[in-house]
């Protein structure tokens, strides 16, 4: 069974699929980010009572690392292909690897949703965006934007102001709604993907001037 990436046909279809077939929140996610927006999965750990379910006790991420030797769900995996694998990592949490399809700009939560409610007034486009338990507003941007970061600060001034703004690319993985990262609780949408925008995330460029000037000032 296939689906087109973005088209919410699809995501009707996949949602009724898997609640007949009794399947957990999880595997709904895998298989819509996987075979609707365009995303590459991978199962990650997770953490209990401060213990890594991989079972390293030296683990120096408990609960926030992909695990080892588990299959990727790659980008336009049918249902049956995105759920079937899941069920073979049963409790894994969800993650995606970040560099593929889109970066990430990371910001303080307050920081982040002050943001996020200036460029929608802007109209500027918007990918999705997530908050962690930690407290951290991730926007998806387009890839390559991690590496594009230090020059954009340069060009607007903003490279000699300690701001509490991160990139994140090639490497990283973010845990993804419904899973709970670190122990910590649940990952959630700030701004949840959308058919115009999980594909085609934005160029950092039209975000950072508004995220920079929300974090300076918030850190002031």
């Amino acid at each position: 069974m296939g689906f087109t990436i973005g088209g919410t046909r699809g995501i009707r279809e996949i949602r009724q699929s898997t609640r007949r077939r009794g399947r957990a929140a999880e595997g709904i996610a895998v298989a819509e980010y996987s075979g609707l927006w365009g995303w590459d999965v991978v199962p990650g750990a997770r953490a209990y009572a401060g213990a890594c379910s991989c079972g390293a006790t030296n683990c120096a991420a408990p609960g926030a690392h992909p695990l080892d030797s588990t299959p990727v769900v790659h980008a336009g995996a049918t249902l049956e292909e995105a759920t079937g694998a899941w069920a073979k990592v049963p409790g894994a949490a969800v993650m995606l690897p970040v560099g593929r399809a889109f970066d990430v700009i990371e910001v303080a939560e307050e920081a982040g949703r002050q943001a996020l409610v200036r460029l929608e007034r802007l109209g500027l486009p918007l990918g999705p965006v997530t908050v962690t338990p930690q407290g951290r507003a991730q926007f998806f941007v387009a890839p390559g934007s991690a590496a594009e970061l230090p020059d954009l600060l340069y060009r607007m001034a903003w490279d000699d102001t300690r701001l509490d703004l991160h990139a994140l690319g090639p490497g990283c993985y973010l845990t993804a709604p419904p899973s709970d990262r670190a122990g910590r609780g649940p990952v959630r949408w700030l701004r949840a993907p959308a058919p115009d925008s999980a594909a085609r995330p934005p160029a950092a460029r039209l975000l950072i001037g508004t995220l920079a000037y929300v974090a300076h000032r918030s850190r002031a």
